[in-house]
């Protein structure tokens, strides 16, 4: 009896074969990827190709045909979405004015963030942007934990006096360190 031929090789060899047959079969353009994907994936399962009276290829296509009897009753046909929920993301979509605005408050952010020391930035930064511990920030800095947390106290002081301030001062002059 002859060698199987593997599924990594039949797919080499025979998957714009599968792709087209799948088309022609039914099986939505959106879904034809996953379908290949899936004859392949069976293919593997039954160990290959082992030669007979089949063809590699019919031996494929009688695989491909079940994957899309499958594909058509599980409704795998992605959902389009309608004219109304179309019209709603587009409606939700942040505006140029939005966006600008966005850019707006986090230059005036980071320029308040520059006016802060270094040891109190990089402390809120870790604490109140990336979400660390005070512990865990103590180990990285090397220093005691209510150090951490004091100059924490002091940066979210300074972050909040400079954001109800008027935004032409920020950067202006340097914050106390």
């Amino acid at each position: 009896m002859s060698e199987a031929v593997s599924a990594s090789e039949l797919f080499r060899c025979h998957a714009k074969f599968v792709a087209n047959l799948l088309r022609r079969l039914g099986v939505p353009e959106d879904d034809i990827d996953d379908a290949v994907q899936d004859v392949f994936v069976l293919a593997h399962r039954y160990g290959g190709y082992r030669p007979g009276p089949a063809l590699p290829t019919t031996w494929l296509a009688s695989i491909a045909f079940n994957v899309s009897r499958n594909v058509k009753r599980q409704g795998r046909r992605r959902a389009y979405p309608d004219e109304l929920k179309v019209a709603e993301a587009i409606s939700n979509a942040p505006t140029p004015f939005d966006r600008a605005a966005v850019a707006q408050s986090m230059t005036r952010l980071q320029g308040i963030l520059d006016s802060l020391g270094e040891d109190y930035r990089v402390v809120f930064v870790l604490h109140e942007i990336h979400g660390e511990q005070g512990p865990a920030i103590a180990a990285a800095l090397g220093v005691p934990v209510g150090t951490v947390y004091s100059r924490l106290h002091t940066a979210r002081e300074r972050v909040s006096a400079a954001y109800r301030s008027d935004p032409s001062e920020v950067g202006a002059g340097k914050a106390r360190k």
